[in-house]
């Protein structure tokens, strides 16, 4: 899933007013919200207001076309690029085709690390290796691994499973080439945000049952992982909160149009009979966000399948935290997602 920055010229001024000092931002937006006694940050409700008042790109008007390139644009403003990481694009084998790859490499890594394997969010449709560069890049320097960015196959060009074959296949080459990207042999974890979570959850699935390398470990930050939608926070955070039901319709439309392939354990993971033998996990999810009951229910599930598993809920943050950098805590915010799977990989390599 998927809630663009605007690339409204609106967006310089609540950029700047964002860069106010915190008390005057309280100040600004007046009384707090709060839901399921939560309290909303108050730069990110003042980040809502700005978003209420341009014009929105999730109300089901913008064709995909018009939407990866807004989302392209304003990515670069949102997530600006850390320093100290090297990176390179190229291509690598697929089902359908060459797969497009951006692989990260901190200046400070070892010799041998760990490797990533990061599938962007963007509702399986609006992502591709640019919109979350700025997010691998603090990825790759926080964690020390590899990150190996995945550009797979979008909706609605290419409906499921095409997305989850070019994860698979890209975690594939990943692992069997250990030699041609400098990491450590065997040593492979995922990780994926919104619909990227969603596709690192149901690959380690697909391996699982399919005999495929493992990942070692999986990230999943604010995963969709029930695409039936019958949540309770899909209905207390409908609508302004960033990412809207009306945006997740309208993403589920692109990518498995057909309503009966939706209970599919590959595109909807909390419906798996089985969760056991998966990788550890760490799930984050944000206490203002229409997926946050089915990230938590995905943990307690992997829990109970007696998968090591540790679950954080960004209790005053909205969809797409891991990207915000322009709110005033953002890029302190996607350091600590990103040294926490630093940890995770560090505890099972």
């Amino acid at each position: 899933m998927s809630r663009d920055f605007h690339p409204n010229p609106g967006f310089s001024v609540a950029r700047a007013a964002l860069s106010l000092p915190q008390p005057l931002i309280r100040r600004v937006v007046g009384p707090p919200v709060v839901r399921d006694d939560r309290t909303l940050d108050p730069a990110v409700q003042l980040m809502l207001r700005f978003e209420q008042k341009l014009d929105s790109l999730s109300g089901g008007d913008g064709d995909a076309a018009s939407r990866r390139a807004a989302i392209r644009r304003s990515s670069a403003l949102a997530m600006p690029r850390a320093r100290g990481v090297h990176a390179v694009d190229r291509t690598i084998p697929g089902p359908a085709g060459p797969i497009p790859v951006r692989v990260y490499r901190s200046t400070l890594a070892g010799a041998q690390p760990p490797a990533l394997v990061y599938l962007h969010g963007g509702g399986w449709v609006v992502g591709d290796l640019d919109t979350h560069d700025g997010s691998c890049r603090i990825l790759a320097r926080e964690t020390g691994a590899v990150v190996v960015a995945v550009h797979y196959r979008r909706a609605p060009e290419d409906v499921h499973p095409a997305a989850l074959e070019d994860a698979q296949a890209a975690f594939g080459w990943v692992h069997d080439n250990p030699l041609d990207l400098g990491v450590r042999p065997g040593e492979v974890a995922v990780m994926g945000d919104s619909a990227g979570a969603n596709l690192a959850a149901a690959l380690c699935l697909l391996n699982r049952d399919s005999g495929g390398p493992m990942p070692i470990a999986q990230g999943l930050v604010y995963p969709a992982t029930d695409l039936r939608m019958l949540t309770q926070s899909i209905v207390t955070f409908a609508d302004g909160y960033f990412l809207t039901r009306a945006d997740m319709h309208w993403y589920l439309d692109q990518y498995v149009p057909d309503p009966s392939v939706r209970t599919d354990p590959l595109v909807s993971p909390l419906l798996a009979d089985d969760l056991g033998g998966l990788p550890p996990a760490h799930i984050w999810t944000a206490g203002f966000d229409p997926l946050r009951d089915e990230g938590r229910a995905y943990a307690d599930a992997l829990a109970v399948a007696g998968v090591p598993v540790r679950y954080r809920c960004l209790d005053d943050q909205v969809h797409g935290f891991f990207g915000m950098g322009l709110l005033p805590d953002g890029l302190g915010t996607a350091a600590a997602v990103s040294r926490e799977m630093g940890e995770l990989i560090a505890s099972v390599s």
